[in-house]
């Protein structure tokens, strides 16, 4: 009991999200996106010293590699 209201709650967000249209600023996330890549650096990031220490290209490196 008590079903109906929230399964006609379900049905009409369900309805909304289908039929909606939304207009989307691909400039805006463009601006957005680039905007994240220029701020991050790799001094920035913690592990970048780490980076070439463990390094898949080193030669003699044969963990993770399968031969076949």
């Amino acid at each position: 009991m008590g079903r109906g209201r929230a399964k006609a709650k379900q049905t009409k967000v369900g309805r909304d999200l289908k039929y909606r249209t939304y207009e989307t600023d691909f400039s805006s996330l463009e601006r957005e996106l680039r905007a994240n890549q220029s701020a991050q650096t790799p001094e920035d990031d913690e592990y970048s010293a780490y980076a070439d220490r463990y390094s898949e290209d080193e030669p003699g490196d044969d963990r993770g590699r399968r031969y076949g």
